[in-house]
């Protein structure tokens, strides 16, 4: 097992390599830079040349390339063009602890609603809830994310005046459970909505696994001995029904963070997502690669952390 994980680390490698390639290739494919949207008539084009000159961005492009590779490589993003010469990692450090929150808040989320329906919907199949659940799942993959969450605005926020709407804490200054419940209902909606579509097809994924493992040979044989369902079910179909949803949980780790952009956006949630589209329409592209990278390398240690419960929840499986 360890020299599996090892191995997927030693991967890693030339994964994160290419992954470099492409946010920065993208980047230069992208129209203009910073300077480019504060074009100023009264000033002399000579001074935006200057600071392009300073900054590096007229030298060659593998020179700019292992410039920023290795500055990333020591932990340095570089400053940011628009946010008055911040650097990106301090910009990153201060809103990534809320994408977190809102991620595992939509995690949480999707595994408590889909797995228990889902499961139920199985043991059950065709009755009520199974019905719903159906027309529920179909209807989470339909509607756009963002559009679900202007619903949730205009009844839960607006008619209703339950949850706030934007934000991430309504003032400054509130301290210990009063700061946690705070932001705990800002993460309510935005929640809600990036973990609809997890959770609708999650309903379905399971309902399916579940069915699937209900109708081996080794179930029949667990129940002709006497075993309970109950036992049946957790110590025998749970086991085999989450291996591809465990497969699923790993892609949705760096699905969740990237989802996560459109979602704050509508709700102007402060965390990664916004400040990414803010970036790429000021052209901040320091930033944007930083983000970029950093959403590829949880995807990719979402897959590693998938394998290695693989082994946790089959004991079958073994990787030498």
């Amino acid at each position: 097992m360890y020299k599996y994980i090892i191995r997927r680390i030693l991967i890693f490698i030339p994964m994160l390599i290419a992954l470099t390639i492409l946010v920065f290739g993208l980047s230069l494919a992208a129209p203009g830079d910073a300077f480019s949207t504060q074009l100023d008539p009264n000033i002399d084009p000579e001074v935006y040349d200057q600071q392009r000159e300073a900054l590096g961005l007229n030298d060659p492009v593998p020179v700019q390339y292992l410039r920023w590779v290795a500055n990333v490589a020591q932990g340095d993003f570089g400053e940011s063009y628009v946010y008055n010469g911040r650097q990106v990692s301090e910009l990153i450090s201060d809103r990534i602890p809320n994408t977190f929150y809102l991620g595992l808040f939509a995690l949480v989320v999707t595994v408590v609603v889909s797995i228990p329906i889902g499961i139920y919907s199985a043991r059950k199949p065709y009755s009520l809830l199974d019905y719903g659940a159906t027309a529920f799942g179909f209807f989470g993959l339909a509607v756009p994310n963002f559009f679900f969450g202007l619903v949730l605005i205009y009844v839960l926020a607006i008619e209703l005046s339950w949850f706030p709407s934007q934000g991430s804490v309504s003032a400054v200054g509130l301290e210990g459970f009063d700061l946690f419940l705070n932001k705990l209902q800002h993460l309510v909606l935005p929640g809600l909505t990036l973990g609809l579509a997890g959770t609708a097809s999650y309903m379905r994924y399971m309902r399916s696994e579940v069915l699937d493992v209900l109708g081996k040979d080794f179930i029949r044989t667990a129940r002709a001995k006497g075993m309970s369902d109950r036992n049946v079910l957790y110590k025998h179909t749970l086991r085999n029904a989450m291996i591809p949803i465990i497969t699923l949980l790993g892609f949705e780790v760096g699905v969740l963070l990237s989802g996560a952009v459109i979602t704050e956006g509508v709700f102007q949630y402060p965390g990664l997502g916004t400040l990414f589209l803010n970036s790429i329409g000021g052209r901040d592209y320091p930033v944007v690669m930083a983000i970029a990278l950093l959403l590829g390398v949880f995807i990719l240690i979402g897959n590693l952390l998938a394998d290695i419960f693989y082994s946790i929840v089959d004991p079958r499986i073994r990787y030498d």
